[in-house]
């Protein structure tokens, strides 16, 4: 058997309309899922690229979304990838930012993986795969809730892997560094500042959302049976530095 092989599993993928998330739910369905490709928009061009799979409309901003999701059908695999950011002096920020972020990217992560847990855990066996972040670590500027709940994506894998690990699911994170995605359009566009970025990364380049879904694919499969609450950097080395 591959260990590496995802044949027979089925995948649910949050945020899966573009960038990581969708190239999370691609490498997914290349190593054999079957992806069910979940956002609060349309995921018809992520559709396309895997060939196959179906369609989910989450949106997080009501963080008890997923709640009956797991009920009706098996789903092994899950990846809690959806998130947003808000940008403001934390002398000037809101509270509604505040709390719109902490609502989708940290209070519908728990309720989520809770509910895949309660269906997961009687038959002893799944995976869950959070999206933290290198603000997991640092502390970063102008982001303040976005730092303390992908902080707190990071403290929860670690709880519900303690949790869980003895009952059968892998419960890990992986944190990305710079990625080439429209998120980041912005930075590389900028000469100046893409090339301090580059300057720090000992691998010497953006990273690409491939990167991040071929190591979502390794904590998904049973090569990673024996990792429970890590939080993986795939950052090029950027925390190293």
């Amino acid at each position: 058997m591959n260990p590496f092989s995802l044949d027979g599993q089925v995948a649910l993928v949050t945020g899966a309309n573009t960038g990581i998330g969708q190239a999370i739910a691609v490498a997914m369905a290349q190593a054999g899922a079957e992806v069910i490709a979940a956002g609060r928009r349309d995921c018809d061009e992520t559709l396309a690229l895997m060939g196959s799979g179906r369609a989910m409309r989450l949106d997080f901003t009501d963080p008890m979304a997923a709640r009956d999701v797991f009920a009706g059908e098996r789903i092994d695999i899950l990846v809690n990838n959806a998130g947003i950011i808000r940008r403001e002096d934390a002398a000037e920020f809101s509270e509604v930012d505040w709390d719109d972020v902490m609502d989708v990217n940290l209070k519908a992560l728990f309720f989520t993986c809770q509910a895949f847990a309660r269906a997961a855990l009687p038959r002893g066996r799944g995976k869950i795969v959070n999206i933290a972040s290198l603000l997991s670590f640092q502390g970063g500027i102008r982001v303040p809730s976005y730092t303390a709940s992908k902080h707190g994506v990071a403290g929860l894998t670690k709880l519900m892997a303690n949790e869980w690990a003895a009952r059968g699911l892998n419960v890990n994170a992986i944190a990305p560094g710079y990625i080439e995605t429209n998120n980041t359009q912005a930075l590389r566009a900028d000469p100046d500042r893409s090339q301090a970025i580059l300057d720090r990364i000992p691998a010497g380049r953006w990273g690409r959302p491939e990167d991040i879904g071929q190591t979502a694919v390794f904590l998904a499969a049973s090569a990673s049976d024996y990792v429970n609450g890590a939080v993986l950097n795939v950052d090029g080395g950027w925390l190293a530095r």
